[in-house]
């Protein structure tokens, strides 16, 4: 039997109107409630509160679960921002040391050339690094001036700081330089403010050690250790770098010269001291001192 549609439609609307309306006035109710300034209403709105807030945690869940992940993506966003220019800055830094030590290192040589103080006489030619020729057994590199320049094997050479080497083979147009550190190098050398002397000898590492010291104990750490000219190969007062002690206690030169830049190098015309006469007589402006006279006797 069929169902008639416009009796049951007459039914459903004027119910849906009614709860509609009752709706309507519980909402206006709650909040005119809720707007009652009342200590008797506030109490009820604190039990009310306290019975059915705790118990909506679980609806409440999500929406504060998107609240803080909302948050989250914020706070990471603004953290990779300042991850790349804190990234930035450090290139900016990095770049920014470079420089400076550059110019700390140019610094010094310039420091170091104005206060070296050599012997006016000696002369010297500078000539570009060609190669290095390096190995763990044997330490040298190339210079671009040779035989054509007057060199002369045996000489020193220094990068404008610290002594470097010596010329040990001569080309028409190159020539070799040893290393200070070589295991074939031995520079005679004075200890400063003690005076002690000693040997350079190098052993191809970085800070060749001390040998042959007269005095260890006069000898400290930091001492100033410069050429002593024994020999008559090397010019005396040369600087070769400091006393420091590595964890074994040996005495090393920590080398002056700067060994990782090798650009240029001078190399100093020295043709010997000159030597001393032995002779007994003793030279004055006028000549050899007169024989002393006999004494005289006293007359009786």
């Amino acid at each position: 039997m069929p169902k008639d549609r416009s009796s049951s439609s007459d039914f459903t609307g004027p119910l849906r109107r009614l709860l509609l309306s009752v709706l309507v006035l519980a909402l206006i109710g709650i909040f005119l409630l809720w707007r009652i300034d009342s200590p008797r209403v506030e109490r009820f709105r604190a039990q009310v509160t306290d019975r059915f807030v705790p118990n909506l945690d679980w609806a409440m869940a999500p929406v504060t679960g998107t609240i803080n992940l909302l948050r989250d993506f914020q706070s990471y966003q603004r953290l990779s921002e300042q991850n790349r220019e804190l990234r930035s800055e450090l290139r900016q830094m990095q770049a920014w040391k470079e420089a400076a030590l550059q110019l700390e290192q140019e610094n010094a040589r310039l420091l170091d050339l104005n206060n070296v103080r050599l012997d006016p006489r000696l002369t010297f030619i500078t000539g570009t690094v060609l190669a290095d020729s390096g190995s763990p057994y044997r330490q040298s590199v190339l210079l671009n001036v040779g035989a054509r320049d007057g060199l002369v094997e045996g000489w020193a050479t220094m990068d404008g700081i610290g002594l470097v080497g010596r010329i040990a083979g001569v080309g028409k147009n190159t020539a070799r330089v040893i290393l200070l550190t070589d295991a074939s190098s031995r520079i005679p050398a004075t200890i400063q403010p003690s005076g002690q002397r000693a040997i350079v000898a190098g052993d191809n590492s970085a800070a060749p050690p001390l040998d042959f010291i007269e005095n260890r104990e006069l000898v400290r750490p930091g001492d100033r250790v410069i050429s002593s000219g024994d020999g008559g190969v090397f010019p005396a007062g040369i600087l070769i770098g400091q006393v420091a002690a590595d964890p074994g206690g040996r005495l090393r030169v920590r080398l002056a010269a700067d060994y990782e830049r090798l650009e240029f190098l001078r190399v100093l015309r020295h043709h010997g001291n000159e030597a001393v006469p032995d002779t007994a007589h003793v030279i004055t402006s006028d000549g050899p001192l007169a024989e002393p006279a006999a004494p005289v006797g006293l007359d009786q």
